[in-house]
């Protein structure tokens, strides 16, 4: 299973941006079947998980950014999203997005100045 995420770039405190994450090498069932992460990697900080959404698509956040992002997915394109609003320079990170039971992507970045 391959993990490709996009979406990142430099974005103005208090703007938007959204993030694309595409699974190749697994098919439907086991894809739609997986729950979906979103992690985040600050400089010098411990990887967080941000934002979850299972194959019910049940979701939970981390409290920091409840109300600011949304993840989503849509299993016929074997994708995830994540769609960061009102960002702030403290969401600057690395993303990553995650597939059990250890499937990661290389990661993008993310970089909101004030």
């Amino acid at each position: 299973v391959q993990l490709l995420e996009s979406g990142g770039g430099l974005v103005q405190a208090g703007g938007s941006m959204r993030l694309s994450c595409k699974a190749s090498g697994t098919i439907l069932s086991v894809f739609s079947g997986n729950a979906m992460d979103w992690y985040r990697q600050a400089p010098g900080k411990r990887r967080e998980l941000v934002a979850t959404i299972t194959s019910s698509r049940s979701i939970n956040y981390t409290d920091s950014v409840k109300g600011r992002f949304t993840i989503s997915r849509d299993n016929a394109k074997r994708a995830v999203y994540l769609q960061m609003n009102s960002l702030k320079p403290e969401d600057t990170a690395v993303y990553f997005c995650h597939m059990g039971p250890d499937y990661w992507g290389q990661g993008t970045q993310v970089t909101v100045s004030s």
